[in-house]
């Protein structure tokens, strides 16, 4: 695809998808970084439905400082794999206390310091806590951009450098809101529902896109 072809893709995804937005519950900074890591392995619905009694029990990074392995594990059973992330949530949380006075940082390099924060999570804080432009890959990115054929790479990092070549920066976060509700509605994994896609006249991988 050409640059007008890949911006016509996403404008028409914008307009299909006007109120795309982050699934997850939060009131802050922190709270959207506990549910990011949560969602790993995990589904939005069922981290919106765990957060509610965590952070009634941990408030904030002060709290979960404190907090015992056992007690979150107990709490973020149902999320999966909960003990390496009650492990990590609360080495987060001694981490943001210790060395940014308990408030999360609102930096990129400083965010993926902190255990278990990589930089899907870390793009994910930025975009949606801070309005700091970010781009996310994660699983539906990854599958849709190779799709589109907007990169040929399997790496989310280069995949990410990608994506912040095609687009302008005030459209990084939206661009992976976007992609993420169409994957999870239409461009499913491992079959997508190409019969009913209303931007297939435009997407390269049934072959039908013309140059303009």
């Amino acid at each position: 695809m050409n640059r007008r072809q890949t911006a016509d893709l996403l404008d028409r995804l914008e307009e299909l998808y006007p109120q795309a937005r982050c699934a997850l519950c939060y009131r802050n900074p922190w709270e959207l970084l506990v549910a990011t890591i949560l969602s790993a392995q995990c589904t939005d619905d069922r981290v919106n439905r765990v957060t509610p009694a965590l952070f009634a029990a941990f408030p904030g990074p002060e709290a979960m400082a404190r907090a015992g392995q056992d007690e979150v594990e107990a709490l973020i059973r149902s999320t999966g794999f909960f003990r390496n992330k009650a492990r990590n949530l609360i080495a987060r949380a001694r981490v943001i206390v210790e060395e940014y006075g308990g408030e999360v940082p609102a930096r990129l390099d400083e965010l993926v310091r902190l255990p278990g924060v990589g930089r899907k999570t870390a793009n994910v804080v930025l975009g949606n806590a801070f309005g700091i432009p970010g781009m996310v890959v994660d699983t539906h990115v990854k599958r849709l951009s190779r799709r589109f054929g907007w990169t040929k790479s399997q790496d989310p990092d280069r995949i990410e450098k990608d994506l912040c070549r095609l687009f302008p920066a005030d459209r990084w976060v939206q661009t992976g809101h976007i992609l993420i509700t169409h994957g999870r509605a239409v461009c499913k994994a491992p079959m997508p529902l190409c019969g009913a896609c209303p931007v297939s006249d435009l997407c390269p991988r049934l072959g039908v896109v013309k140059s303009r």
